[in-house]
Parts: structure tokens; sequence; C-alpha cells
């Protein structure tokens, strides 16, 4: 009997990568590396065991270690991925044992201190890093890579940053499938605190209200539920998120009082108010819809292809002789070794069957979750 192939698979662009930090964000991006064969070998690094075991149960990570040590020296990309206040403490944990070839980032919502820490540090080849992505379920239990695509991906390189760890980084942040935009610390912590700090207290500071008088929770309706949405993040981990941003923050509270006031005048002026609301209403209606959260749940499958002609055909055809449906197709990258393909199927069934129909052609196949 003729055995099949061997399963084919592009080069990695890294080959151990550590995730440390396997949370709701550390673990999507674990997914994600695995999923779009970005690394041959990922490791989940997290004080707790719960936390890892977890994360290797749901196929995240390759391998699990709670603790820093000398292993870390074979890794090539190490991504700290703690909370805010654990960043720090975790940085100076895992200095000593870095490569210094090794690319490091970060997840975290601030930038200033991290990057100044790493300096300090004398860590060569970090580039802070900020994916602008979230979700109020928090926790390893909620990753999905999906969370990361289409996501803009800040990068906040300071003047000791090598390029070559810069171009790094952005191809990192691309192959996740985000869109990585460039800027100093100082100017990312400045934009943050009006987009998203400052949000976060105005949501506590509504929900406040509505505590304090039961009457407001009879009439406090979807409109309001959307408003305050951030406030039912994690309390600890955003507390510390805007803690660490303190000082842009109060002078984004500076401007909102400002903005408030002038509405305040504005009831006296009813073509003033009627101004501002125009103004309102064409800032908001063109802010840009990320519909991930919007759509169906999907049925994906990811396929590694050489870099060879009419790989995409031998797919398709494939499955099409089999009657397996292909309902979407992405290309999600191609490297001189091979790429990737994402197929969007009808059904689990269907990513099961196609899974064992092109792995039994010598193709490499992951679900994605």
């Amino acid at each position: 009997m003729d055995l099949p192939p061997a399963p084919v698979t592009p080069a990695p662009l890294f080959g151990t990568a550590v995730v440390a930090g396997v949370g709701l964000i550390g673990g999507s991006v674990a997914m994600g590396l695995r999923q779009r064969f970005l690394a041959r070998h990922v490791i989940g690094l997290d004080a707790s065991m719960d936390v890892l075991r977890e994360a290797e149960a749901l196929g995240l990570v390759d391998e699990i270690r709670p603790t820093a040590g000398e292993w870390l020296r074979e890794a090539d990309l190490v991504i700290l991925a703690a909370p805010m206040r654990a960043l720090i403490p975790l940085a100076n944990e895992l200095a000593p044992f870095l490569n210094p070839a090794a690319l490091v980032t970060d997840v975290g919502s601030v930038k200033g201190g991290i990057a100044a820490e790493m300096e300090r540090l004398k860590v060569k080849n970090f580039v802070a890093g900020h994916p602008m992505a979230g979700s109020e379920r928090g926790g390893v239990t909620h990753a999905n890579a999906a969370l990361l695509e289409n996501a803009v991906w800040v990068l906040t390189p300071t003047d000791h940053t090598p390029l070559t760890a810069l171009s790094r980084a952005r191809t990192l942040v691309e192959g996740l499938g985000a869109a990585p935009v460039v800027m100093p610390p100082d100017a990312h912590d400045a934009l943050v605190a009006t987009v998203s700090h400052l949000p976060y207290l105005a949501s506590l500071a509504l929900t406040h209200m509505v505590a304090r008088d039961e009457r407001l929770s009879l009439l406090a309706a979807g409109g309001f539920r959307d408003l305050t949405r951030v406030a039912s993040g994690d309390p600890r981990m955003s507390r510390d998120m805007v803690v660490e941003n303190k000082a842009a923050l109060r002078e984004a509270l500076k401007r909102f009082r400002y903005q408030l006031d002038r509405l305040e005048a504005d009831l006296e002026e009813p073509e003033e108010l009627l101004a501002a609301a125009h103004e309102g209403k064409r800032t908001r209606d063109s802010l840009p819809v990320v519909r991930r959260s919007l759509l169906p749940q999907k049925f994906d499958l990811v396929v590694a292809v050489p870099d060879k002609p009419n790989q995409i055909g031998i797919v398709t055809q494939t499955l099409g002789a089999a009657s397996v449906n292909i309902k979407d197709i992405e290309v999600l990258a191609i490297r001189e070794e091979g790429g990737a393909l994402r197929l969007g199927l009808e059904s689990a069934e269907a990513v099961a069957q196609a899974a064992v129909i092109l792995r039994a052609e010598g193709f490499e196949v992951r679900a994605r979750g």
C-alpha cells in the first residue's frame, strides 16, 4: 500500500516562540502562532499551572513552563503578555535568560513604562506593542486567534530600537492577521488615554449613578448598556491599566471636562447644540466597524501549502471531488518556502472531513478555534 506523502509545511518565521502570560490575549497570540504556521514550537510560560494545563488542553501551546530559566535562551521570539501591573516584574524575571538575538515584544496597553524598563535592562531587540483587541470575557478559555484579525496593532519603537527588530515585529503582526501602526510610546499613551482609558472612567461614572438610584436601573436599556460596556471588564486589570497611564489620562480628563462644559453651555444655544450633534454623528459614523464580533460562527480549516504552482487548485479540486463545499477561501500568508490558506466550510463535520482528506494528500492542516 502506498503511504501518503509527508506533510508539507511552510518554514516558520520563528523556531521557538515563548508566550509569557497565557491569558486572553497571550492565548490568542499563541493560537495564532500555531494556526498560521508562524512558529515551529510554542511554549506557554505562566505562574499558574491551572492556566498552563488549560492552554495545553486547548492546543494553544506545544509545551508549558511555570518558571523562567536557561531554557529561554532557545527562544527567538518572546512575547510578554502579563497584566499591566505584572509586566515590568515579568520583564525583570526574564531578562537574564533572554537570547540577545531574540525578538522581544509585549501586548500591554501602556507603552512608556515597559519601553523605558527594557532599555534599562539592555534588552536590545525589544519592540513595545499593543494589539487593540480584547473582550469582556477574559482568561485563556476565551482565547481565539480571530480576536487579532484586522485589529490595529500599535508598535512603539524608541530611538534605540534596531530597525531590523521593528521590521521583524511588523512581519509578526501582519502574520497574525493584524494591521501594524508605528508611533512613539508617549504618543500611543496619549491617544489610548482618550480612546480607551477615558471611556472606561466615563463608564464607571455612569454606572455609579445608576447604582445609587434603583429607579435609573429600570430605565437603563440597550443604549446605556452599549455606552457602559467597558465597565464589564476585569476590575483589577482595568484599574491597573488606567493607573499606569495616569499622567496622560489626567490630560484627557481635562479635555473631557472642557467638552462637557461646552455642551452644558450649549443647552442655552439650541443651534450650537445642533451643530455639535451633527459633528458628533459625522465622527461616530466615520469610525471603522470591526465586524469580528458580528460574524456568525465560523468553521475554518487552515492548510499549509508549498510554494508550487496550482496548490490552491489541488486543494479545492480534492475537496470538490469529495463533495466538500468550500464557502470561503483566504490566502493567509505566502513565504518563499510556502504559505497557508484558510478554508471556510459549512460545519464542524465538514472541517473534520476535509482535514482527513487533505492529510491523506500530504497537507498539514489545523482547525481554527
